[in-house]
């Protein structure tokens, strides 16, 4: 890449422009600088002089941004590269999280469904981006055929936003085409919960798969996400006389190193202790059809609700502030960075009590 400060006649002045040339390719950038063709005084001479200066500085700046790769010229093979390809890296690199690698790999399943052929990084613009915020919110739905929810769309939108702000960093393109986008608000999370009567309930219920079920109910007696219980080593539940039981482990979600005390009754659902490096739960696993043996199992206790296995975490933290529990022990519990976090399922609680109040009526 080549910078030359060069002159141009212009209007009786002598304009000053950059001219940049790159392997066959050339562009001008006009400085807006002028000097005087003949100068005449002392004082028209130095200002030539100074303007002069001024120009080179800014070819020196330039030359320095184009080799950090900021200005200018890219490299035309990056551009020209494909952007789902490089979406479906991004999404590689979260596969060791689960949770994470799923919602980035529904993005790119999304993406794949707004534009029917790949594109290079050259055609992503502004406009693409709206593009794929207006697909989302009218034409993308869930794998059930339903519009997907406001939270769903709130995700996929931000992490095209992510991608497209890696990609500047990478050195693809030279600006992030998602910025000034406003992006979609998050909705108010859905958070279903059983009672303590429907939880009761459904403990004494049979279940067609009695590891899903025990380990549902050691979720609703501790707090614990399933990605931790599946990986839950007996050598994490532990015992003290200061403490009782409680398990030590890392969240598989936050990486936080969490110290959790656990009831005697949750220690009994299980079963007798085995070597220290074998799981508490072996073999359990949990699929979409896992998920209809739970539903299934949660028909039979006569609960109506939409269950997954996440709602027995969401039981656990309702009927701990339904028990009187301070918000700040439960957020503990939970391992909650944030206190803001654990104050949804507070809103739960109060809405509930709203609802109780609303059921005393007399007839006046």
């Amino acid at each position: 890449m080549k910078v030359t400060l060069r002159e141009r006649h212009q209007g009786g002045k002598i304009s000053l422009y950059l001219d940049y040339y790159h392997k066959g390719k050339r562009k001008a950038e006009y400085l807006k600088l002028y000097i005087e063709p003949n100068p005449k005084s002392k004082a028209e001479r130095e200002l030539n002089k100074k303007t002069m200066q001024l120009a080179e500085s800014i070819r020196a700046k330039r030359l320095i941004e184009i080799q950090n790769g900021v200005y200018g010229f890219r490299d035309n093979e990056k551009l020209k590269s494909s952007f789902l390809e490089y979406i479906q890296l991004l999404t590689n690199k979260r596969h060791s999280s689960k949770g994470n690698y799923g919602n980035w790999d529904s993005m790119l399943k999304h993406l794949k469904g707004y534009i029917p052929y790949d594109k290079t990084f050259e055609e992503i613009d502004r406009q693409f981006v709206m593009g794929f915020k207006e697909y989302l919110d009218h034409d993308a739905k869930k794998s059930s055929g339903q519009p997907l929810s406001q939270n769903s769309k709130y995700s996929y939108f931000n992490k095209l936003r992510t991608a497209l702000k890696q990609a500047v960093k990478d050195g693809i393109i030279p600006s992030n085409p998602s910025e000034g986008v406003e992006a979609f608000k998050q909705g108010e999370p859905q958070r279903e919960f059983l009672t303590l009567e429907e939880l009761q309930s459904a403990a004494q219920a049979e279940c067609e798969i009695p590891a899903i079920k025990t380990a549902f109910l050691f979720s609703t007696l501790t707090g614990l996400r399933w990605s931790d219980i599946q990986k839950l080593l007996w050598s994490e539940v532990q015992h003290s006389n200061d403490m009782g039981y409680y398990i030590r482990f890392r969240q598989q979600k936050t990486k936080g190193a969490e110290t959790l005390p656990i009831s005697e009754q949750a220690v009994g659902l299980l079963g007798e202790r085995q070597d220290k490096d074998e799981r508490v739960f072996k073999g359990l696993k949990y699929s979409s059809w896992h998920n209809v043996k739970l539903q299934q199992w949660m028909m039979r206790a006569g609960i109506s609700k939409t269950i997954s296995f996440h709602c027995a975490r969401h039981t656990y933290a309702t009927l701990q502030l339904s028990a009187g529990t301070d918000i700040y022990t439960v957020s503990k519990l939970l391992g909650h960075r944030e206190l803001k976090t654990t104050q949804i399922y507070a809103k739960i609680i109060d809405d509930k009590k709203k609802e109780a109040a609303n059921k005393i009526k007399l007839d006046l």
